[in-house]
């Protein structure tokens, strides 16, 4: 009896207390990423790492004209022969993280120099939006919405000018319009401006007028229509007094032409 009752006093003992915590794993630290260093900077936003890997920095936009060489700089100064760590978003982007633990990508987009791309928010959108309040790098310029300027216009015309003959005081020349438009010219004018003083006596083909310096040359109806890549060609006597310059510069219809 009062060995039935000690076991029984032992059992509720046991068995009464707070639950024992199932034993836990041993914890182990994360592994680190490998650090290699940067090799080559291509641009703002695609590197060459130390074994030959070209990646491109993840989320991040490609940077106006007006900053590119600014943000390439800045990049260069940043990671050039740096050690960084690489972890990789998508093939063929990455995230370097530099020494300090600062992210690449949202030093870059905290100073203005880049924007991002792809993202709804976080780090890289709050940097962005820093930027674009305090007037950083491309903000400042207002690069977001500069677009390159024309090409210029291409030549109406080609003109070629030659004096086919000179004697004392006056001159004879022929001057040849092609069409390098494009476009069918129907009525023409050609101008241009003496620069020694020449003047216009007599023409054929064409009809002249020089009220000052600047000589305007209309079709002669007969010849108005000029085809593309086709040409007229005119020519007149004239009086001069010393030198006989060639004139440098024609239009045609208003556009400049090219002296050939």
């Amino acid at each position: 009896m009062v060995l039935l009752t000690l076991l029984v006093a032992g059992c509720t003992a046991e068995h009464s207390g707070a639950p024992r915590p199932a034993p836990r794993a041993p914890s182990s630290s994360l592994e680190q990423q490998p650090s290699t260093k940067v090799r080559t900077v291509v641009d703002a936003r695609t590197v060459e790492l130390a074994d030959g890997t070209r990646a491109r920095v993840s989320l991040l936009a490609e940077p106006p004209s007006c900053v590119a060489a600014a943000a390439l700089d800045f990049a260069t100064k940043v990671l050039l022969d740096k050690e960084v760590r690489v972890s990789s978003i998508t093939p063929g982007e990455v995230s370097l993280e530099l020494p300090d633990g600062t992210d690449y990508a949202t030093l870059a987009v905290q100073h203005g120099f880049l924007r991002t791309t792809g993202v709804d928010g976080g780090p890289l959108l709050e940097a962005e939006t820093k930027a674009s309040q305090a007037k950083l790098g491309l903000w400042a310029q207002d690069c977001s919405t500069s677009t390159p300027a024309p090409p210029p216009p291409a030549p109406a015309c080609v003109v070629v000018y030659r004096v086919t003959g000179e004697w004392s005081g006056a001159f004879q020349a022929e001057v040849t319009v092609r069409n390098v438009s494009g476009a069918l010219v129907n009525g023409w004018s050609l101008s241009w401006r003496f620069t020694d003083g020449q003047t216009v006596s007599q023409a054929w083909n064409a009809t002249v007028s020089q009220p000052s310096g600047d000589v305007e040359v209309t079709d002669a109806g007969y010849n108005a229509l000029i085809v593309v890549d086709g040409s007229v060609s005119f020519g007149f006597n004239g009086t001069v007094s010393g030198s006989n310059s060639v004139p440098g510069s024609f239009t045609l219809n208003g556009a400049p032409c090219t002296a050939g």
